[in-house]
């Protein structure tokens, strides 16, 4: 009875434990890990594919878009998307989504709109009919717009008697055609809003006319010796830091990496072997060795068979074969072959094989041309009838694509050349140098038939099987790389077991970008990429599984990694080392230029090895080129603001030190038109440009955060 009262009194607080689990259960995901993105307990962004104007993108929607799009692609085109394909479609949906977001906002401040009558008559008009509609109903063979086409399927939208696929794909199009009118007109709008004014065209006509002669000395950064010059962290980081809009950081890892390939072993080979000789026998005794052979090929062949489509080994053995033997088995590369010899049979078409020599004439080209390449492929032919090599003479003088090929055709049927090349090949019997040349409308032949023509097919049932690893050798090589892998804990752990073992390689992958899905000579490698920039991925970790790509087992290290929010020294530090490098050497020279006098000859004298004095003589502002220099702004512009006569101090430049002596200033003449200079300066700065400035100004202005690459 004690026991019972016992459970009673403890059955409330089983009853409250499964209530709670049960609720738990229903909403434990939102709670915890939150919904559609907006994070939970624990959840935080985890859902958060990215962000464009300060709205947040869940990766479930995204994921909805796509998919639309995806089904709409693969109903139109009839078959599934590609990789490739797929992520292109990923940047149209990422793409349509910043527009929606951040242009139609931008749009709408505007008041930028498209009407309905203005909708109706780029759908179905014929003044402003838009490009995307056109397209749509325009034959691709001819190019020709069919009108009638395109006013019946309008009629059929009308009256909602398209397909639910072709409706859904109707209005993508009129969307994408909606927002194409949406650009240009905002294009328009600021085309119209940038004006080039006469002084801004007068100052390009004079950048471009005036001309200046000069004399300058000229001391190259690479004048001193780079092993002389010591460059400290402390130096990077304050270059950088004071030029911190230049490098704009970015997304990348650099990780360490083994590759264990899978190949086939002796064991492999021996037991494929084994297969095919068992396969010998059945087909030795099947009623119908072409279904037998069907049924157990990895490779299909036609049973039918002419000798240009058989292998070197099997023609061979076919010419001594008697019909029911079994031949082979051959090995070609990893695929390993059994055949059945079932007789033979005829086509209805010869088919050969021959090489040429082309010497070339262009259609319609005078007699004399045409008697000049005759002579050539004569003097050529006469020399293959004394024993010339006709591949030699081929690869050295034919103009055709065969000609690396030492003129071989390969193997051609009956009517395929144009007829008098066909004619004369199968006019011939046998083998051998066709004894006159053979005009046709490319030029002149010189022709060797190489092997017989013949209507003969061979019936041939084939079984082939290609040489693989087994699970077995497959299991066997992951386990070595998963070893590796579970044996250390670090980067540098990692390091030291691959130097321990004198068959690993330890690779690198350096600064593989976010979107990559690939790196070095490793293809579809997304799930590496993935991982590298997974959350729980940091500096030092070894991957936390084996990665299988084709026939690679792949365990990999994190060594670095950058962040486009917080760049560092190391992600720019090549750049940045040449830049702090050539201002110490701009420092060393300057001092010892102090003080300098005399001509520019006597001063290159006194500073000695690598000072260089040159002439620049009639050279613009807008694109001067110095001699030994070439472009430096910072000389032209200097050379520019001397009156003539004047010499300036001591400079640094883009490429070097300098002192300029400005000889002569050519100033542009008068002139009263400028409309030419506007136009330049405004396809410059205007136009196109306008465009694409304001379009990156929307982008920036969104803030768009991108994090794709760790979802897909």
């Amino acid at each position: 009875m004690a026991l019972i009262n016992k459970i009673r009194e403890r059955s409330g607080i089983a009853v409250a434990v499964i209530a709670i689990a049960l609720i738990l259960f229903i909403v434990g995901g939102d709670l915890f890990y939150g919904s559609g993105g907006n994070g939970g307990l624990f959840g935080g962004n985890r859902n958060k594919i990215g962000e464009i104007a300060g709205t947040s993108i869940d990766a479930q929607a995204f994921q909805a878009k796509l998919d639309v799009a995806r089904t709409n692609y693969e109903q139109q085109s009839g078959r599934a998307l590609q990789d490739q394909e797929l992520q292109q479609l990923r940047n149209q949906v990422w793409e349509q989504m910043i527009f929606d977001i951040a242009y139609k906002e931008e749009f709408e401040k505007l008041g930028l709109k498209v009407t309905p009558d203005e909708l109706r008559e780029m759908i179905q008009g014929t003044k402003n009919l838009s490009p995307m509609i056109r397209q749509q109903f325009t034959d691709p063979q001819t190019g020709q717009y069919d009108r009638n086409r395109h006013i019946e399927f309008i009629n059929a939208a009308a009256s909602n008697q398209l397909p639910a696929p072709q409706k859904m794909a109707w209005d993508q199009i009129k969307e994408g055609a909606m927002q194409q009118r949406l650009l240009e007109k905002y294009n328009a709008l600021l085309s119209a809003s940038t004006f080039v004014t006469t002084a801004e065209a007068k100052k390009e006509y004079e950048g471009q006319v005036t001309k200046a002669d000069a004399k300058y000395l000229y001391i190259p950064y690479f004048s001193v010796n780079d092993t002389t010059i010591k460059v400290t962290d402390s130096q990077l980081s304050d270059y950088l830091s004071k030029h911190s809009k230049e490098y704009v950081g970015y997304d990348s890892r650099s990780f360490d990496y083994v590759v264990y390939q899978v190949a086939p072993t002796k064991e492999d080979s021996s037991a494929l072997y084994e297969d095919i000789k068992s396969f010998a026998k059945g087909l030795a005794a099947a009623a119908d060795p072409q279904a037998y052979a069907s049924a157990n090929s990895e490779v299909r062949y036609p049973y039918e068979r002419s000798a240009s489509e058989l292998s070197a080994d099997l023609k061979t053995a076919l010419s001594t074969a008697i019909p029911g033997a079994v031949i082979g088995p051959f090995k070609e590369g990893n695929v390993y072959s059994i055949h059945k010899y079932e007789g033979t049979t005829t086509d209805t078409a010869y088919t050969v094989r021959a090489s040429h020599i082309l010497i070339p004439f262009a259609a319609g080209a005078p007699d004399s041309l045409k008697a000049t390449a005759r002579a050539q492929a004569q003097t050529l032919l006469d020399q293959l009838k004394q024993g010339a090599d006709f591949a030699t003479l081929a690869r050295t003088n034919s103009q055709d694509g065969s000609a690396q090929q030492g003129g071989d055709l390969g193997f051609f049927k009956q009517g395929r050349m144009v007829k008098p090349f066909n004619d004369a090949v199968f006019g011939m019997s046998g083998t051998g140098l066709i004894p006159n040349l053979v005009e046709t409308e490319y030029g002149y032949h010189i022709i060797k038939v190489t092997e017989p023509k013949s209507n003969l097919k061979y019936k041939v049932a084939s079984i082939s099987r290609e040489l693989q690893a087994s699970e077995a050798t497959r299991n066997a090589i992951y386990q070595k790389a998963e070893t590796l892998r579970s044996s250390v804990d670090s980067d540098k752990e990692f390091e030291e077991a691959v130097k321990k073992d004198p068959k690993l390689v330890m690779l690198k992958a350096e600064r593989v970008f976010p979107d990559a899905a690939a790196f070095n000579t490793i293809q579809n490698a997304r799930e590496v990429v993935l991982w590298a920039f997974g959350d729980d991925a940091k500096v030092g970790s070894v991957s936390n599984r084996v990665f299988e790509i084709g026939d690679n087992f792949i365990v990999a290290a994190i060594r670095s990694k950058s962040d486009k929010d917080n760049p560092k020294v190391d992600d720019f530090r090549e750049a940045l080392t040449a830049k702090v490098r050539n201002e110490v050497k701009a420092e060393q020279i300057m001092k010892k230029l102090s003080g300098a006098t005399g001509t520019l000859e006597q001063i290159a004298q006194k500073y000695g090895a690598g000072a260089i004095v040159e002439a620049a003589n009639q050279i613009s502002f807008a694109t001067g080129l110095l001699t030994t220099p070439g472009v430096d702004p910072v000389a032209i512009g200097k050379i520019f603001s001397l009156a003539a006569g004047k010499r300036s101090k001591p400079f640094v430049g883009e490429n070097g030190v300098f002192i300029v002596e400005t000889t002569a200033i050519t100033p542009a003449p008068a002139i009263a038109d400028y409309s030419q200079y506007k136009t330049q300066v405004m396809q410059r700065s205007g136009g196109f440009g306008a465009s694409y400035l304001a379009n990156q100004a929307i982008r920036d202005n969104a803030n768009i955060k991108d994090n794709r690459a760790k979802f897909f």
